[in-house]
């Protein structure tokens, strides 16, 4: 039975510092990822067994306090945060390995940047928000070397679409590894590949975040996050495609927390 109750969560932001080096599966937790694990085996079984699941829904920290988890996570840490804080990290350990100022755009030290790069993979999404994820990621880690891999779009993988995925990525090697393909797929494709990822790095399952940051989606403004109202402001962007997860998600939520959580 997946519980809320006896899940080991990461507690704040400042946390995600102390995380190992080397071969981490860094997964997040809402009240819709929640939901779903509650009816998914796998998909259970990859959010309790991964390596980190960080708290990325103001939910799940007051639910966490209201039924005296295990865990008490004291904030939010949105997948963006998780993001953001592996992609800065990386870009100044990048930055420091070619002893340049990280302010510094790539083309004025492209002498330098002969030299051996850190590579960020994103694995996920459609060709088009791909090649936006490379453009915004120039500009803003000019330093890092990134590569993309579309992978089919259809429901369940073949046999041969999990083995090119798997040969792709081992190829690559990369420092930093994204997986996106919207939850519960992307856990749960990674969970059950996790040994043939012949891989070094620190790896996230973070599907919206790759249009976030490709821009073809709107995050919810700094007010709406800090006040954990972003999945409001997702809901009055896209009522059609959110009231579902929304609405009749967040009552479930509560359902299961209060009658199958709290005693």
């Amino acid at each position: 039975m997946f519980r809320l109750k006896t899940l080991t969560i990461l507690g704040s932001k400042a946390e995600l510092a102390a995380l190992p080096e080397g071969k981490l599966l860094i997964n997040t937790i809402n009240a819709h990822s929640y939901n779903t694990a509650r009816k998914d085996r796998l998909f259970a079984e990859a959010l309790t067994n991964g390596d980190v699941l960080i708290p990325d829904g103001v939910s799940i920290v007051k639910a966490c306090r209201w039924i005296k988890a295990k865990s008490q996570p004291k904030e939010r840490i949105a997948g963006w945060d998780l993001f953001s804080f592996e992609m800065e990290n990386l870009e100044r350990k990048q930055c420091g390995m070619l002893n340049v100022e990280c302010g510094v755009s790539g083309e004025e030290c492209g002498r330098i940047l002969r030299s051996p790069q850190l590579t960020v993979m994103f694995m996920g999404s459609s060709e088009k928000v791909l090649d936006l994820i490379v453009k915004r990621a120039a500009e803003v880690y000019p330093h890092l070397k990134i590569v993309t891999y579309s992978p089919p779009y259809k429901p369940e993988f073949s046999e041969e679409d999990n083995k090119a995925i798997i040969d792709a990525i081992n190829a690559v090697n990369p420092d930093l590894l994204w997986i996106g393909m919207t939850a519960p797929k992307q856990e749960k494709w990674t969970y059950s590949h996790w040994e043939e990822l012949n891989i070094h790095c620190h790896v996230g399952t973070i599907g919206a975040v790759f249009d976030f940051f490709a821009g073809t989606v709107e995050r919810a403004p700094v007010w709406w996050q800090r006040h954990g109202l972003e999945w409001l402001y997702r809901l009055l962007k896209e009522p059609k495609r959110m009231w579902r997860r929304y609405i009749i998600g967040n009552a479930l939520f509560l359902f299961n927390v209060i009658f199958r959580e709290r005693w």
